[in-house]
């Protein structure tokens, strides 16, 4: 493409823009082509992605075994409708099952949608099994999606005066404090929901002492323990799912993101006890798609694979090393996470200025405060990229101080 016409399709671009909502400032590029680690803007410019869409792109951008499964789904069957069973969506089912502790499955779009779900099944259990008890207790700083009821029940600050009045039920207490969470337990309770890593909050993981007393607090009071593991599930903290680097059990679990590795779906796992949807209860119009099922069917399946996870542990510990020589270098904070959701504390320098100046220099991270980095890149990737992110990234933090000193 010759540069009048790249010029020309820039402009265009940036003509048509003005037809999304601006819900979130985007930087004036557009990008075209993703392919493993990589993202490709409109001028061919390459950028190391640490991102990959917020920890979806499980193996990262346009993976082979994604294109395969889309194409030979598609040939086959794409929507039959919810009201039937479909190939596809009976193994995923029962892949999950069989590598979780959980009985049964139903599938959504979301994360959000799955949690959604979560909540109608306490919600309901409550009503069959506890006296018609609703309230949930969720956590500050905790993020559990978009929705409505989503948001009501996530204790992320700047959520706290939208789409007033919210859905109400929802009891927030500090993060990794049993005694709180016990005082505000009281007889309208029925369930206890947490990220065993809060994600949104900058990687701040559950301390399993206390992820253990939910489970006994769960017990005393005859509470269900959900898990939502949109972000930590499908291996993204070095094990299957979060819940398995704890002594725990939980009732339900969410997943999202990873499950797809690009692709939207997501699922919402229970026991058979905890199971009580009557018909009518629960539905969506794409839950069970085979075309998503054969997706996320592919992506486990790699993800099973034997040395896959021993990867993840293995190259967490080179990333957690590298972040930590930076963070000796340049005065920054704490490196914590687990596998290969991470975050650096960057102390008194703008996490905002690394990521746009990062971008700048074709490294893309995240910046879920003012104060943290977020790393989540695919569990594909490779030592040999974590050097290049590292330098590019020890490269823009010498820039910010050499500014921050003139």
């Amino acid at each position: 493409m010759n540069k009048k016409m790249l010029s020309e399709k820039i402009e265009a671009a940036k003509e048509m823009q003005k037809h999304l909502m601006p819900i979130t400032p985007r930087p004036e590029i557009y990008f075209h082509k993703g392919e493993g680690h990589y993202l490709y803007d409109q001028t061919g410019k390459a950028y190391l992605d640490l991102v990959q869409g917020w920890a979806v792109n499980t193996l990262g951008h346009s993976p082979t075994i994604i294109q395969q499964a889309l194409l030979q789904q598609s040939t086959k069957l794409i929507n039959p409708g919810p009201a039937f069973y479909n190939l596809p969506m009976l193994e995923l089912a029962n892949t999950l099952c069989q590598h979780s502790v959980f009985d049964q499955v139903f599938f959504a779009n979301s994360g959000a949608e799955a949690n959604e779900g979560a909540i109608k099944l306490a919600r309901k259990w409550g009503q069959k099994q506890k006296q018609g008890a609703y309230k949930i207790i969720t956590f500050e700083k905790g993020f559990h999606g978009r929705t409505l009821a989503t948001m009501s029940a996530t204790g992320k600050d700047s959520f706290a005066p939208l789409f007033e009045p919210k859905v109400s039920g929802f009891k927030k207490v500090p993060f990794n404090q049993l005694e709180a969470t016990e005082s505000a337990i009281d007889s309208s309770t029925v369930a206890i929901m947490l990220e065993l890593v809060q994600g949104e909050a900058g990687v701040i993981p559950a301390d399993p002492n206390f992820v253990e007393g939910l489970q006994q607090l769960c017990k005393k009071h005859n509470l269900l323990l959900i898990i939502d593991e949109v972000q930590t599930g499908i291996a993204r903290t070095g094990s299957l799912f979060a819940y398995q680097h704890y002594n725990i059990q939980p009732d339900i679990m969410t997943l999202g993101k990873g499950l797809g590795g690009g692709m939207p779906i997501s699922a919402l796992l229970t026991n058979t006890q905890t199971s009580c949807f009557d018909y009518g209860d629960q539905g969506g119009t794409f839950n069970g798609n085979p075309v998503m099922c054969a997706v996320a069917q592919a992506v486990l399946a790699t993800v099973l694979q034997p040395n896959f996870i021993p990867h993840i542990n293995t190259i967490s510990s080179y990333l957690k090393h590298g972040l930590d020589k930076l963070s000796a270098d340049f005065s920054l904070g704490e490196v914590r996470g687990k596998g290969l959701l991470i975050a650096l504390d960057t102390n008194t320098v703008s996490a905002t200025s690394i990521v746009e100046r990062a971008r700048e220099q074709g490294l893309l991270l995240n910046a879920p405060n003012i104060q943290t980095l977020r790393f989540m890149p695919a569990l594909t990737i490779t030592e040999s990229e974590i050097d290049t992110a590292i330098e590019q990234l020890r490269h823009v933090l010498t820039h910010l101080k050499t500014q921050r000193c003139g």
